[in-house]
């Protein structure tokens, strides 16, 4: 018993050994890094970012930017920042890091692309994984980072319009303006189901005024066309129904 009880305390003992090593040989490796100069520790980013290991390089470039702010690397450091924390799906740390260079650098060479960041981000935190994946559709959840998103894109538009963003950008607030119409239509079928036609034809008709460009142009006439026909507003609706008509002539509406 005696024999096994220091057996066992030398095997301990020796494991102890061993994690303290491995311990002291981490925090010697985590100095080591932290000793490096800004310009290897900015290769190194650069080599993760290269490879894909874009949580790696967020993480470097975090650092660096932390111990040198007002570097040679500054700028670029946290452009490609911004970008390691879209990649990593840090959209708040994104949105931070953009927001910080556009009002410290307001006329920075490559502060376009920050605005288009800025777009792209809020059009992520749009984005529903599980409406991808499964095919379930949710245009009637809340829109407000679509708008955000369109706003950064207008911006950088009417800022930089020769902008090499420029033309991803205008394709990008057109994808966003079918979405802000569908939210509109979801709610505007809503309001059908609840009985409320006035308000589901003032949709309706908003959608006409404001997205005349997108998909949703023709359920938005349909909606109108039914909201009148129980409103009994005739005229109306046979002023719609000629829209509908010319533009959409194979719809179930004109039956």
């Amino acid at each position: 018993m005696i024999l096994k009880n220091k057996i066992s305390i030398a095997i301990l003992a020796a494991a102890m050994i061993g994690l303290g090593g491995c311990a002291s040989s981490e925090d010697e490796e985590a100095k080591a890094v932290a000793n490096q100069g800004v310009q290897a520790l900015y290769a190194n980013a650069r080599e993760s970012m290269a490879v894909g290991n874009y949580a790696q390089a967020a993480q470097t470039l975090s650092a660096i930017d932390s111990k040198y702010p007002f570097g040679a690397h500054s700028h670029q450091v946290q452009l490609d920042l911004i970008f390691s924390y879209y990649k990593v799906g840090k959209p708040d740390q994104a949105l931070a890091t953009i927001d910080r260079f556009v009002r410290l650098n307001p006329n920075h060479a490559d502060v376009d692309y920050a605005y288009f960041m800025r777009g792209v981000t809020n059009m992520e935190l749009d984005n529903n994984l599980f409406q991808e994946m499964l095919g379930v559709d949710r245009s009637d959840r809340d829109p407000s980072k679509s708008r955000e998103a369109f706003e950064d894109f207008r911006r950088l538009i009417q800022k930089y319009p020769n902008s090499k963003y420029a033309t991803d950008a205008s394709e990008r607030m057109l994808h966003i303006k079918n979405r802000l119409a569908s939210y509109e239509i979801a709610v505007a079928r809503y309001y059908m189901r609840r009985q409320a036609y006035v308000a589901a034809a003032n949709r309706g008709r908003y959608v006409i005024e404001n997205f005349p460009d997108t998909t949703q142009v023709q359920p938005a006439l349909e909606i109108m066309v039914s909201s009148y026909n129980q409103l009994n507003l005739t005229e109306l609706k046979q002023n719609t129904m000629r829209t509908l008509r010319l533009n959409y002539p194979d719809s179930e509406f004109l039956d």
